[in-house]
């Protein structure tokens, strides 16, 4: 049979130098910030302590780096341009142990074949410096250049002779947005190294040099962020292994819609990694809502030997040598910080526009403030609890009520408080709320959700303790209505009904008989077949995995909550006082299952600044 004219075309042909380079560009050179990020590793890995960058129209026309750090060698700038030259790299072996920020040798290379580059540079020890100027494939001879020590590369015209790659970017300063983020990434994880970032001739960032690393950290995100962050550190480190961990993780108040305010770095490289993440949001847990992301700062340092950086183009993700002990590194540390830390969220945090000019209050506050500010806190209550109870409160004594406790907080001499202050008196707000004292002011209960909390964690404890909860059989067996789907599979979630007291059996294509229900429902008066009816919908509807444990938590969760105290319910004497020690004693009782907060703060800052005292 033979050969078709397509197929007597098809050769193989070894490609051009420019070719492979743009290529190696498609890997490594997505926009400016990716240019940027290649230039600004280079300084910090030639020693620089000070780093100059300018951008024009978000790094598309022009990104300049300019350090003053060792230099190339005048008998050498001609191989900064050429594909796999590098100076960090001698031998397959050093592959196990890399400690430089790049490592590749093919950025500058990549970088040119899209672009027009010119680099200045002049090194220790040489009288003079020299000059090299590349577009595309064409490199022009290398010219005599004066200067002081250090090296400026500068990068114009991005992608002018790719367009369909220029097409893909954003607008300018979507781009400049970008690049100013991974130099404020790099600044943070280098506090010694002094940045400065011009964008269209606007200062962008100007960091001094030899700060510390919450001072940095601080600098970049905002100094008014301090009362909101949490030191975390660990020291588990020696040579071949182990761990150095430093970092800032964000109170509850602060978690974020995406994990774009988690910023790691490893061994100061900018990483994105999922076992961090994973442990993050592991020691959130019940901390923060679902689908919310916590705020952190971690930077941790390893033997190079313990961890392969070379398994991604732009170096962002790395494969450590014992994932599992990275986990539970950041996990229990993390956790650790947050269980003794007081993370109480502030009523004014809380409140609806929180946030915006008019949480933040004057020193002198007219008295038609302190009206607002007081109906807001009365208004707040009443639309979270239920309908009104028979019995409860009007507004004008809920108002009333509300300003004693403020007024007799506000005489509190701080100083003189125990570190636990004794419940004297809790008042019942709406059946719903509870409002008492504790050393930093008027502290605002939501009754339902921190028995919630409370339940939860009774129910953790005896899976954990007896691997199942307590059963009691049924006279005769509940028929409930059940999803066809779950029907179908019900032998896969048999191990977790049995794990949380439920002994159940298909009866029909739609339809499960109960025979036995967990004997903690029934002491809290929860009806079993509408327990289980719920619970085999919710499984439906958000498919559950059978054997993972955010299943077994998400499914005692809704015991939980069924089995807590409601709003809406009158509680006695004796019961809020019970409650309010329970808040004492139950781990993590600042927030519901869910991540929701159980109890909200007025502090006693706040309460002088409602009452003119500051």
């Amino acid at each position: 049979m033979g050969k078709t004219s397509t197929q007597s075309q098809v050769t193989i042909r070894t490609l051009s130098t420019l070719l492979v380079n743009q290529i190696a560009a498609g890997e490594v050179i997505e926009r400016p910030a990716s240019v940027l990020k290649e230039l600004v590793e280079n300084s910090i890995d030639a020693g620089a302590t000070r780093i100059e960058v300018d951008l024009e129209r978000g790094g598309v026309e022009q990104v300049r780096v300019s350090d003053n750090g060792h230099g190339i060698a005048p008998d050498q700038i001609s191989l900064a341009l050429m594909p796999h030259a590098t100076s960090k790299i001698y031998e397959a072996d050093d592959l196990n142990k890399i400690s430089t920020m790049g490592f590749r040798g093919e950025a500058l290379a990549s970088i040119a074949s899209v672009s027009r580059v010119m680099i200045r540079s002049k090194a220790n020890g040489f009288d003079e410096g020299r000059m090299i100027e590349a577009e595309g494939a064409d490199v022009q001879p290398i010219k005599p250049a004066g200067g002081a020590v250090g090296t400026t590369i500068e990068v114009r015209n991005l992608f002018f002779n790719t367009p369909a790659r220029r097409k893909f970017l954003r607008t300018d300063t979507t781009e400049q947005t970008r690049c100013v983020g991974w130099l404020r990434d790099l600044a943070m994880a280098h506090p010694s190294i002094a940045f400065r970032c011009v964008g269209d001739g606007k200062v962008k960032l100007d960091l001094p040099p030899d700060q510390l690393p919450k001072e940095r950290a601080l600098a970049i995100m905002g100094k008014e962020l301090e009362s909101e962050l949490i030191e975390v550190s660990l020291d588990q480190f020696d040579d071949a292994r182990g761990i150095l961990m430093w970092g800032l993780i964000g109170l509850p108040s602060i978690a974020r819609a995406t994990s774009n305010a988690q910023h790691v770095f490893l061994n100061g490289r900018t990483i994105r990694d999922r076992t961090i993440q994973h442990a993050l949001r592991e020691a959130f847990r019940g901390l923060i809502e679902p689908g919310k992301h916590p705020s952190a700062v971690l930077m941790l340092e390893m033997s190079p030997t313990a961890v392969d950086v070379n398994v991604h183009p732009a170096k962002l993700e790395v494969r450590f040598r014992d994932q599992s002990m990275i986990h539970r590194a950041v996990y229990h540390t993390v956790r650790e910080a947050l269980m003794n830390a007081d993370v109480t969220p502030t009523v004014l945090q809380r409140l609806p526009g929180a946030g915006t000019s008019d949480a933040i209050m004057p020193a002198a506050m007219p008295q038609h403030r302190v009206e607002k500010q007081v109906d807001q806190i009365v208004e707040y209550l009443k639309a979270k609890s239920s309908d009104p109870q028979e019995g409860a409160s009007p507004p004008e004594q809920l108002r009333n009520e509300i300003r004693e406790v403020l007024i007799a907080s506000i005489e509190i001499d701080e100083s003189s408080l125990p570190t636990v202050v004794p419940v004297q008196k809790v008042l019942q707000v709406h059946s719903s709320f509870l409002v008492s004292q504790d050393p930093h002011g008027i502290i605002i209960v939501d009754q339902h959700a921190l028995h919630e909390r409370v339940m939860f964690n009774t129910l953790i404890a005896r899976v954990t303790g007896n691997g199942s909860l307590e059963q009691q059989a049924m006279l005769m067996p509940i028929v409930v209505d059940a999803p066809a789907s779950v029907v179908d599979s019900f032998d896969a979630y048999q191990d977790l009904l049995t794990r949380i007291g439920i002994d159940a059996a298909p009866m029909g294509p739609k339809s499960i008989g109960v025979r036995s229900a967990p004997s903690f429902l029934l002491s809290r008066n929860v009806e079993p077949g509408e327990f289980v009816e719920d619970l085999l919908e919710r499984i439906d509807r958000e498919g559950f995995v059978p054997s993972s444990e955010e299943a077994l938590h998400e499914v005692l969760d809704m015991m939980a909550c069924k089995a807590a105290i409601k709003a809406g319910d009158r509680l006695s004497e004796v019961e809020l006082d019970a409650i309010m020690k329970l808040r004492e004693e139950t781990d993590r009782a600042g927030s519901c299952p869910h991540g929701r907060p159980t109890t909200v703060r007025l502090t006693i800052e706040e309460l002088e600044k409602l009452f003119d005292r500051r």
